[in-house]
């Protein structure tokens, strides 16, 4: 088993429970890991037998752009995602950040994050 990371994609999104964030958006940060089997692709040296993290860049970006009131939500249709399209993955974590969050204090960022498991 092997784990790949990407760490801080950036994007800006329309997420919250307020209307005001849903209309001027904000930025945030995501971060994944996905467990897989790894050894294949060590030893063929071919993307075919991995996991591409540019799938997963995408995949995160795409629903990213939708505008959820709760970040748990968009983490779960993150997750269906991966697990839905590469067969590869045993387990994967996604945390979804909401920086500078309009909680009336100096607060850099909250997250969430939540991890799934295929059955």
């Amino acid at each position: 088993m092997g784990k790949i990371k990407v760490t801080n994609i950036r994007v800006y999104a329309y997420h919250g429970c307020l209307s005001e964030e849903t209309t001027i958006g904000s930025d945030y940060r995501v971060d994944v890991e996905v467990f897989a089997d790894l050894e294949q692709s060590a030893q063929t040296d071919k993307l075919s037998d991995t996991v591409d993290y540019v799938l997963l860049n995408r995949i995160v970006k795409e629903e990213m752009a939708i505008p959820s009131a709760l970040l748990e939500t968009v983490c779960e249709r993150i997750l269906v995602r991966f697990f839905k399209e590469e067969v590869l993955i045993q387990e994967a974590k996604v945390a979804v950040s909401k920086l500078n969050p309009p909680i009336g204090g100096d607060v850099e960022m909250v997250t969430v994050e939540r991890s799934k498991s295929r059955k």
